[in-house]
């Protein structure tokens, strides 16, 4: 299993239920990951997509405690158990962890590897992702040449778990 995740200086992931920031570059690079995949988010991070609706080309499974939550387009599972027996289906590396903090914590210890955008800034954030540069079973095990967007500088990273 994966992760993407886009994170400024201090691991930053969100503000109020929107990321903290766009860059075109990161958008296509997620997609050209996540597409024909399967993805797994919490409610919030599926109603801060476009039209709050699931992204097209993937597979979306939606993880809510809310037991009347539905949306067309998604499968919805409301334990961490559910979600796991839900994910049998599907090959290990099809499927990706795609926020929001919550989830991510919660699966975090699924995964093998994680690919983090991050970007030389740091915003305001009420949403975090774990440093995975102080979690000793994660490695930095690629990054990218520095790319720019306007002023910001950001570099795409792979870890991978030990």
């Amino acid at each position: 299993m994966r992760l993407i995740v886009n994170v400024d200086n201090n691991w930053g992931i969100g503000l109020k239920n929107k990321l903290l920031v766009r860059i075109p570059n990161d958008m296509k690079f997620f997609r050209s990951q996540t597409i024909g995949k399967v993805i797994v988010m919490g409610r919030n991070t599926l109603e801060s997509f476009p039209q709050g609706q699931p992204l097209a080309g993937r597979t979306n499974i939606v993880l809510t405690r809310n037991m009347a939550y539905k949306v067309n387009g998604a499968t919805v599972v409301h334990s961490i158990e559910e979600l796991l027996e839900e994910l049998k289906k599907y090959a290990d590396d099809d499927i990706y962890i795609v926020g929001g903090e919550t989830i991510y914590r919660q699966m975090l210890p699924y995964c093998s590897k994680a690919h983090v955008t991050k970007v030389d800034h740091s915003y305001e954030a009420d949403a975090h992702f774990p440093n995975l540069d102080e979690e000793p079973a994660w490695k930095q095990v690629e990054e990218s040449e520095e790319q720019t967007y306007f002023d910001l500088e950001y570099v795409f990273t792979t870890y991978e778990k030990e």
